[in-house]
């Protein structure tokens, strides 16, 4: 480590990985909304000072000792534990896709300043949401939204091979929505309703408060949630455990 060198910064807890008996490597989605990785020392040890600082969803005030390959937690305060997460399997659930994707989505070096706000705007949501329909919602927006800005956006409203305006069928791989007769050609393509595609544009354009509001049902919002996993792990190119489990909840 480079003696005496720190740095601050604010951060999220998006993973966190055993090291040795009783330390953890913290990935963490920061301010400026790159990834950082770092050592807490003794943060495995039930009542040391880091143990409950640090737990995945945490948003954090830190001073990092900067290391060679990893910096070393020097101070961590605690601003938002989202204590509303804890002891639910259902909101643990969606909150663990939120940071799964969070950082598959960040880079070391790469500052993306749209990031570390929507990611506290999602965890917020689903404390928030009142069932299991808008926690899908909140899960499925969060995605889409995350990827639309970063080039993957899904086309809705016409066929992305032809243009025609008559959408029948969704293919990740193809890019969004397809025609009935280009779908022919687009293997995999499933069958999508007008309120499903409706859901979809809502999803990237409404604020997270206009879709809690939302009136939705459970069958449109679990449908959503696996078209939108579909879609994240095809660009993504990624195998994402977190969101299969909570698919299977």
């Amino acid at each position: 480590m480079a003696r005496g060198r720190t740095r601050h910064t604010k951060a999220v807890v998006v993973d966190r990985t055993k090291l040795g008996e009783s330390d953890l490597i913290l990935t963490l989605l920061e301010a400026d909304g790159t990834q950082g990785r770092a050592v807490a020392k003794g943060a495995r040890k039930p009542g040391g000072k880091l143990a409950a600082r640090v737990q995945l969803f945490c948003e954090l005030d830190l001073l990092l000792a900067v290391g060679r390959s990893l910096d070393v937690v020097a101070e961590a305060q605690l601003l938002e534990p989202h204590a509303g997460l804890r002891g639910d399997l259902e909101r643990v659930s969606a909150a663990s896709v939120v940071c799964e994707v969070a950082r598959l989505t960040c880079f070391e070096g790469a500052s993306d300043p749209f990031l570390f706000p929507i990611c506290l705007r999602a965890l917020l949501a689903c404390e928030q949401a009142g069932d299991q329909a808008h926690l899908d919602v909140v899960v499925a927006a969060y995605v889409l939204k995350v990827l639309s800005h970063q080039g993957w956006r899904p086309v809705i409203d016409s066929c992305v091979a032809c243009g025609e305006s008559s959408v029948t069928r969704f293919s990740a791989l193809a890019g969004g929505g397809l025609c009935e007769s280009c779908a022919r050609e687009v293997a995999g393509a499933e069958p999508i309703d007008p309120v499903t595609l409706g859901w979809l544009e809502a999803q990237v354009c409404l604020t997270f408060d206009e879709l809690l509001a939302a009136p939705v049902d459970t069958h449109t919002a679990a449908l959503l949630l696996a078209l939108v996993h579909t879609w994240a792990a095809t660009h993504l190119d990624a195998r994402l455990r977190a969101f299969e489990f909570a698919l299977s909840v």
